[in-house]
């Protein structure tokens, strides 16, 4: 397949510094779109969930929610080996060995989902109890959490996909598989809350029979467009027209009956994308579990306090969505740039990355500082509890800066393989700054000082890696893996 369809192509790294802002650009708001896309269908749930149903029902969600990122952690770490592979290799014009990578990357992906939701679905109560779920909230995070962990392999595969299409520069195609599920959600959602239609009345379960329901009718668009289609042209009316009709050339991607020759495990393969992608999952696991452990001093505080941690996660998830989205552009960028032979570019890549977070990201914090009760709003109705997620937001919101900058560095560095030290940093900055830091400052200035923790880490977490980027990382030979 002739690369000039894509977005973003080994063509486009020059040193001038417009035309890369330009090629960052049309790879990161497609991007930035399906993220927040992503996300709008799980805060329109617990927007439904807390106004329709009460702050029980969003305690309940917000219980799973830390168990929910840890089983998907290692998918994203998994993804994102695959997605520098693929890169590297796209970036080398190299189709069938793109093929071969994400062949093997969906196997292994599939393989965990199913076994996740054996024993996932088994433990749920189990696991839910070990976090000290308060009772009052414990039977609807029960079957919440269940009724999600059934979900598990398609939601495996669809990450993964997602994270593969972007390494070869298509990030609109996951935008028009969102968008599908989006909408689909914002309608069933509210419809088994009430039982609309002479639908059943699935209560604080809905959101998750909705999400699962919207999310397998847009898969199957999405394989459908995909057999048949290349990236949509850039322009807003050839975009909209290829949302509607299939387009004529195939999709490098495509799940026909070539790529399905790919779809088995390749060990040497399988090495490679572990490599780079273990150590971003066990860091990722490492944030999950801190996210697990602040759950568990936060439930200390009561089903209000829980509450209050669901409200303020789903916020900082929308201002940290630029934040990620660079980083992840910086690393497939980066690996494009390898595979093309133009390492020397990178440098620039990873100064407009930090420029573009300073600009983005700084943007949102603001927005959410000066809104932030009348957003939180939206989510909690008791007074009570909104000046406390305010008071919370306030504390660690403009910290997601910090983090941004951090990541983009991280991530480019990750681009060429250079994955253990990056990942150390970030589970040493985990693991003994902010869980500790989380829990002497709990004791001394209560809920308030679990969320001082986050800036506190991500400065250092910044510190340690801007260092070693600096004096180590730019002095090594940029190889192709």
């Amino acid at each position: 397949m002739n690369s000039s369809h894509f977005n973003i192509t080994a063509s486009t790294f020059p040193q001038n510094r417009p035309v890369l802002w330009r090629s960052y650009l049309t790879f990161l708001v497609p991007m930035i779109i399906s993220n927040m896309l992503q996300a709008l269908s799980g805060t329109a749930n617990n927007i439904y969930l807390g106004q329709m149903l009460g702050v029980g029902a969003m305690a309940s969600v917000s219980a799973f929610f830390p168990v929910f990122f840890f089983l998907i952690a290692f998918m994203i770490g998994l993804g994102s080996g695959a997605a520098v592979l693929i890169g590297q290799a796209w970036g080398a014009k190299e189709l069938d060995r793109v093929k071969a990578i994400a062949g093997t990357t969906l196997m292994v992906g599939l393989l965990a989902g199913l076994t996740v939701t054996i024993f996932g679905g088994t433990f749920t109560e189990t696991m839910l109890r070990a976090l000290g779920t308060p009772a009052d909230i414990l039977p609807g995070a029960t079957a919440y959490a269940r009724v999600m962990l059934i979900a598990t392999p398609a939601i495996f595969v669809f990450l993964l996909a997602t994270s593969m299409l972007r390494g070869v520069g298509d990030t609109k195609t996951p935008l028009f598989i969102l968008l599908i599920s989006t909408i689909l959600s914002f309608i069933l959602t509210p419809a088994l809350i009430r039982g609309w239609l002479g639908l059943p009345q699935m209560g604080v379960t809905s959101g998750a029979y909705a999400a699962g329901a919207s999310f397998l009718i847009a898969m199957g668009w999405g394989v459908w467009y995909l057999r048949g289609s290349a990236t949509p042209k850039n322009d807003a009316y050839s975009s909209a027209v290829y949302v509607l009709a299939q387009p004529k050339v195939k999709h490098p991607l495509a799940p026909d009956a070539e790529f399905l020759k790919h779809l088995r495990i390749d060990r040497l393969i399988l090495a490679k994308v572990l490599k780079i992608g273990l150590p971003t999952g066990m860091s990722m696991i490492t944030i999950s579990l801190a996210e697990i452990a602040v759950l568990f001093l936060v439930n200390r505080y009561g089903s209000q306090a829980t509450a209050a941690y669901g409200a303020v996660n789903q916020i900082v998830n929308y201002v940290q969505f630029p934040a990620i989205s660079i980083a992840i552009a910086a690393s497939i960028l980066g690996a494009q740039a390898i595979g093309a032979g133009q390492g020397h570019t990178l440098g620039n890549i990873a100064k407009t990355g930090i420029i573009l977070n300073l600009v983005l990201t700084g943007s949102l914090v603001i927005i959410g500082l000066l809104f932030s009760r009348n957003i939180i709003g939206l989510f909690i109705t008791d007074p009570a509890v909104v000046d406390l997620a305010q008071t919370l937001l306030h504390i660690m919101l403009w910290s997601s800066v910090i983090m941004g900058m951090s990541m983009v560095l991280s991530g480019l560095m990750r681009a060429s393989g250079e994955v253990v030290m990056p990942t150390a940093i970030t589970m040493f900055c985990i693991l003994c700054i902010e869980i500790p830091t989380a829990w002497a400052l709990s004791n001394s200035y209560g809920i308030n000082g679990i969320w001082a923790a986050y800036p506190i880490t991500f400065l250092a977490m910044l510190a340690l890696q801007t260092t070693y980027y600096r004096l180590v990382w730019r002095k090594k030979p940029i190889k192709r893996l």
